[in-house]
């Protein structure tokens, strides 16, 4: 793997044996080596290597990716959680600790759940809802509320952000996305890892990448009672005209937060 150029190729080699061996990674990384003499383990750990080896990401190829402290399921259906939405995540999780009991709170294009599992971890009392279109995303989702024990405290439904919201979804005190935004003409320049093995429907944003924005500022707001913020991750660049299109859909008190590489990444409203 060092070989083909894969960086930290040693650490994801020890992860990748450790997944084949079914050894959690902290055995693996405690012991630093393994003898993997049974031969189904071996075509295992081939097989991971061969996958890697093609680019696939290695999230992938190990079914599971931490977010927030937590093991999250991932396959080809989700989006790999990232750090940077741990931004979106943590600084909602902060603004819901100045809530009531009971809060609730709708993840839109919720991809694997990773967002609204790590508010359900975090905030006493929060009741999520978790929605996306496609219904093998959801599938995913399910899986992780069932691991994570946080079912009771968790919905996932089918919705398409881009039209109205069903109705009798109730009223929520945070909305909170981390949507499609990259602009469709730059779906090509992205990283091979991501351009060929993550979900289009998950990355595309439109001609400018700010369609799904735009229809969450302007349709489901409604959802949002008296008070009630929408959080909203976006790309490189695209922070001002975010900004504007919550202006225009009376949000106020915009605040916006940056990443651990200086971009603004995350912005907060109160309508």
């Amino acid at each position: 793997m060092k070989a083909a150029g894969i960086d930290g190729s040693e650490f994801e080699a020890k992860l990748l044996v450790a997944s084949s061996a079914g050894r959690s990674r902290e055995e693996i990384l405690a012991m630093g080596k393994i003898y993997a003499s049974d031969l189904e383990i071996k075509q295992k750990i081939e097989e991971s290597l061969e996958r890697r080896l093609k680019g696939e990401p290695l999230a992938y190829i190990l079914g599971e990716w931490e977010f927030y402290g937590l093991p999250i399921k991932v396959n080809k259906h989700v989006l790999i959680p990232r750090a940077d939405t741990e931004l979106l995540a943590e600084e909602t999780i902060k603004l819901l600790g100045r809530k009531v009991w009971q809060t609730r709170v709708l993840d839109l294009c919720a991809g694997s759940g990773c967002i609204g599992l790590a508010i359900a971890a975090k905030v006493q009392g929060s009741r999520i809802v978790l929605a996306d279109i496609s219904e093998d995303a959801l599938s995913v989702c399910r899986q992780n509320m069932l691991e994570s024990n946080l079912s009771k405290h968790i919905t996932a439904i089918e919705a398409d952000v881009l039209k109205p919201p069903p109705s009798l979804l109730g009223a929520f005190d945070v909305i909170v996305s981390n949507p499609p935004y990259i602009p469709t003409a730059d779906i090509a320049t992205l990283d091979p890892s991501v351009r060929e093995f993550e979900p289009r429907v998950a990355l595309d944003g439109g001609e400018e990448g700010l369609d799904f924005i735009a229809s969450i500022a302007e349709k489901w707001k409604k959802l949002l009672k008296p008070g009630g913020n929408l959080a909203l991750e976006c790309g490189v660049g695209q922070a001002d005209a975010v900004r504007y299109i919550m202006k225009q859909n009376a949000f106020s008190d915009i605040k916006v937060f940056k990443d651990t590489q200086g971009i603004e990444r995350v912005l907060i409203g109160k309508i």
